[in-house]
């Protein structure tokens, strides 16, 4: 137990290592970019002439809405609690000093 209360954890490390790397393909599809380039060949991309459009209209402001609610619902829960317990505590605090009752 005392041995845990001076640990203190390292910071996390991330390391990925590569599924597969070919260092030749690499040159070859450099050079093969450059003398496109040379050349003045461009590549075609996959372009309907359509602007993107993502698909998350709405999403932030529905998850916000749904936070807030649940945070407010949160809230209110832990002030009722709050306030039985400062009343507990002043029924119990009158009891003792105020009252005749003995325990």
């Amino acid at each position: 137990m005392i041995g845990k209360f001076f640990y203190t954890p390292g910071a996390k490390r991330f390391h990925i290592t590569p599924r597969f790397h070919d260092p030749d393909q690499e040159e070859r599809d450099e050079r093969e970019r450059r003398i496109k380039e040379e050349l003045g060949i461009a590549e075609k991309k996959a372009d309907n002439g359509k602007a993107f459009r993502p698909n998350v209209k709405g999403q932030f402001r529905r998850a916000q809405g749904w936070q807030a609610k649940s945070s407010e619902k949160a809230r209110k829960s832990s002030n009722t609690r709050l306030i039985i317990l400062i009343l507990i505590l002043t029924l119990i605090f009158y009891l003792f000093f105020y009252s005749d009752f003995t325990f």
